[in-house]
């Protein structure tokens, strides 16, 4: 990764001729010339400066239902963008290029993102591919004109960020999709890097006041038993229940050789989840019923979905169109 100019980061403190960066839980103590955990904030003479800031490995157009959310503006196209980096080291990363810094940027400006947007009638940015919290201070700024243009922002994120940048961000986010790996704090501390409780304080605060919906990666032989897929859906329940939560189906991917998840354990995750939460969903995987959402109230199918392909003819604004039950989407 070459970066020759830099911006400068908010939330670190100096610290013995070091810097320790506030941003994520990590509180990394960063010596001069080194970088944290996430390979993208670095000391220069005592000052912590965000390297991949206005800079992007990738920008294109996405249905909104890829990143995934299911529940906001339903069919409708979201501008994705990402960069390099990633403050977890998940062995199963899909995105390993990205979060180990080994593809080349580019400059973008925000204003050329907002136009983009405009122009292919995007129902705003999606902050995504790679992990977008650590490219903090770009989606803060990013996100203020998107918000000013009347477009929305959307994170895909890991949600593992200290209580004080989410509280400053939050108010600009409308939708997030919250990677919920595992309950079990030793599956993120030895197969991620990094810690449980941060991840289900951000789930917690970001469900107060904007959309939320969960992911669960479910790796063969580590987080797909019955215990463990329960424990996952008595958090999301327990927080709000109308929280859509997508199972996706793990295959093998960077450090990890495992064999797919097993259809069976696939369907079991889903049966489970569908005891305690009405809105469950299905990604990677072609089973059968896992892509519609029912209304709770008189199970009439209010949208379909094949693929990223979506008909949500069956809502009435975000009402069921059949019985007029107020349905948990944004539209």
């Amino acid at each position: 990764m070459s970066v020759t100019e830099v911006h400068p980061a908010v939330h670190w403190l100096p610290e013995n001729g070091a810097v320790r960066c506030e941003l994520c839980p990590h509180r990394c103590l960063i010596p001069e010339g080194k970088r944290g955990i996430c390979r993208v904030r670095e000391n220069r003479g005592g000052r912590l400066f965000a390297l991949t800031y206005g800079k992007v490995s990738a920008v294109q157009f996405d249905p909104v239902e890829k990143k995934p959310l299911y529940h906001f503006h339903p069919g409708k196209p979201i501008l994705s963008i990402g960069s390099v980096g990633c403050n977890f080291q998940c062995g199963f990363c899909q995105n390993h290029p990205l979060v180990e810094c080994a593809v080349p940027l580019t400059p973008v400006s925000v204003p050329d993102l907002v136009r983009a947007a405009r122009r292919e009638g995007a129902v705003g940015i999606s902050y995504t591919y790679n992990e977008p919290l650590i490219w903090f201070e770009f989606v803060v700024d990013c996100a203020r004109e998107f918000r000013k243009a009347g477009m929305a922002n959307v994170l895909v994120t890991n949600g593992f960020i200290s209580p004080e940048p989410l509280a400053e961000l939050l108010p600009l986010v409308d939708a997030m999709n919250i990677d919920l790996k595992s309950m079990d704090p030793e599956f993120y501390r030895k197969i991620c890097g990094g810690k449980l409780s941060p991840v289900l304080d951000t789930i917690r605060e970001s469900a107060k006041t904007t959309h939320v919906e969960v992911t669960t990666l479910l790796v063969t032989g580590e987080n797909d038993s019955d215990a463990s897929i329960r424990a996952v859906v008595d958090f999301v329940a327990g927080v709000d229940p109308e929280i859509p939560l997508h199972l996706s189906r793990y295959m093998p991917m960077h450090r990890f050789t495992a064999p797919p998840t097993p259809p069976d354990r696939i369907a079991a995750a889903f049966r489970i989840a569908r005891e305690r939460l009405p809105y469950v969903y299905v990604g990677n995987y072609p089973l059968e019923g896992a892509g519609d959402t029912v209304c709770p109230a008189c199970r009439v199918t209010v949208v379909r979905r094949h693929g990223y392909r979506t008909d949500p003819s069956g809502l009435a604004g975000s009402r069921c169109a059949s019985c007029s039950t107020l349905l948990r989407f944004v539209v």
